[in-house]
């Protein structure tokens, strides 16, 4: 589920020297197991997911770059048939770990806070680094788990360009995933790359009120557990607006609602989010 989530601006620049931290709730409601390996189905699902993370950017070779890290913790229930017997279980606990670390490469240069503000937007190039740790609570004899016992890596490419009061981004990275060796009572489980694409368009109204309208794309990330068969790839769109506010110096809030329109192997489901931030400069 959290490898499809729908998150616009991540490419924008920022100043250097810049602080933020960030505490959100979502909501998910529908069929999040987007692993058509497991032997369930009709599965209806209410998770709440709490995250905090935090984020500062520096120059690196005068370019921009940043580390961010973000901390889940979800708790909810799950139906469905588990074999053809309807089944209900409570999860609840810490999730994976993920950090980020990202690289403006072309376009928008490192600037300190004065400068930034002064500064012409333009057109720039980004890549990132996202790597999830097997951090999560994670239960053996448990086919649904809140960690997912295995790493993920995703390299990422984003075109950030403003255009006036517009903006538009796109970017593509695909997720690279470790074998869970230990899934479901001593099963190995393995999963194919997966491909996220994403496309945001939107417009600021002010320093830091803007609203986006979202679109993303998952193909790949076909299952195998001991060797048996594949799964079906999964090829899910989703949809999505995000709208952010300014809340007074330094602090702001963000609103999101996403859900699944075009989804192949489950992954039809909605989250409804709000997140607030606070962001402060070294100097």
């Amino acid at each position: 589920m959290h490898a499809q989530e729908l998150e616009p601006r991540t490419y924008s620049p920022s100043p250097v020297g810049t602080n933020f931290v960030l505490a959100g709730y979502a909501h998910v409601s529908g069929d999040v197991l987007t692993d058509p390996s497991l032997p369930i189905t009709g599965v209806s699902a209410q998770l709440n997911n709490f995250v905090v993370g935090y984020v500062h950017t520096f120059a690196l070779a005068n370019r921009t770059g940043s580390i961010g890290i973000v901390q889940p913790f979800v708790s909810g229930n799950l139906s469905g048939l588990v074999i053809g017997a309807p089944t209900e279980v409570h999860r609840a606990g810490v999730g994976d770990t993920q950090l980020r670390f990202a690289l403006n490469l072309f376009g928008n240069p490192a600037l300190p806070p004065e400068e930034f503000a002064r500064a012409k937007l333009a057109t720039s190039l980004g890549a990132s680094l996202t790597v999830q740790a097997p951090t999560g609570q994670y239960v053996p004899s448990h086919l649904v788990n809140v960690g997912n016992n295995r790493w993920a890596f995703k390299p990422e490419i984003g075109l950030s360009q403003p255009w006036g009061d517009w903006f538009f981004e796109a970017s593509v990275g695909v997720w690279f995933f470790t074998n869970n060796t230990d899934f479901f009572n001593g099963q190995i489980k393995r999963q194919a790359p997966l491909t996220i694409t994403q496309l945001h368009s939107g417009y600021s109204f002010r320093p830091g009120l803007w609203l986006a309208v979202d679109l993303g794309y998952a193909l790949g990330g076909a299952t195998t557990v001991n060797d048996a068969s594949s799964s079906a790839r999964q090829a899910n769109a989703r949809g999505g607006v995000t709208l952010a506010v300014p809340l007074g110096h330094g602090w702001s809030a963000k609103l999101g609602y996403s859900r699944g329109f075009v989804t192949r192997a489950a992954g039809d489901y909605q989250i409804v989010s709000v997140a607030v931030q606070y962001r402060w400069f070294d100097h």
